[in-house]
């Protein structure tokens, strides 16, 4: 089976592309997902994440809050480093969980969408790496429209990431997504049918 790693900055727009490459037909697994499925109470790291921040991070029904939560790592890379070291271990084993599962199905290709794919030093769970790429400035712009955050804190919070013309030398594709959605849809679809179209037709 061949695991796609699929990553790209805070407002890079990761996640549409990875809504393309699903409508075309991929095996999507998000970490983003898994990241909510671990944390929901019940699961250990619930327990661990309630313990290390306090109950102030609870909504009424008990569930994190993780606005909340958010701004306390946000503000605080020691904090950020606490809780990665809860969330990041408790994630990979439920996507090894599942990319066993679809190994055994006989899944020919998964895309693994992460977007702390390098800095999270997981890329040894995928054979390859594809990076959504954006340029700083379309990054701020994007995320001061998606979040309403001012132009300082949409900075700040690129910051805790890796620079996205760092991140773009791990991939072994670069999706250049600073055009319209129409123009990242065509290079996606051409992109698939390079890589993954022409693979299927020679199996």
């Amino acid at each position: 089976m061949r695991v796609i790693g699929l990553t790209g900055g805070i407002a890079s727009g990761k996640s549409r592309v990875a809504r393309m490459l699903e409508q075309m037909g991929a095996v999507i697994i998000d970490a983003d997902l898994l990241a909510r499925e671990v944390v929901a109470p019940g699961e250990p790291a619930y327990q661990a994440i309630v313990e290390a921040f306090g109950n102030g991070i609870l909504n009424p029904d008990l569930t994190i809050n993780r606005g909340a939560l958010g701004r306390l790592v946000f503000a605080d890379p020691e904090a950020r480093r606490r809780l990665e070291s809860i969330t990041h271990p408790a994630i990979g084993r439920r996507a090894e969980e599942q990319l066993g599962e679809l190994r055994l199905q006989g899944t020919p290709v998964v895309f693994y969408v992460a977007p702390l794919l390098v800095e999270a030093g997981v890329t040894s769970r995928v054979d390859e790496i594809w990076v959504v790429y954006v340029d700083e400035e379309t990054q701020v712009r994007r995320l001061m429209a998606r979040d309403g955050s001012s132009r300082a804190e949409a900075i700040r919070k690129i910051a805790t990431q890796m620079p996205m013309d760092e991140k773009k030398k791990f991939g072994n594709v670069v999706i250049d997504n600073r055009g319209t959605p129409e123009e990242t849809e065509r290079q996606v679809r051409d992109i698939w049918m390079q890589e993954i179209g022409r693979a299927r037709r020679h199996d």
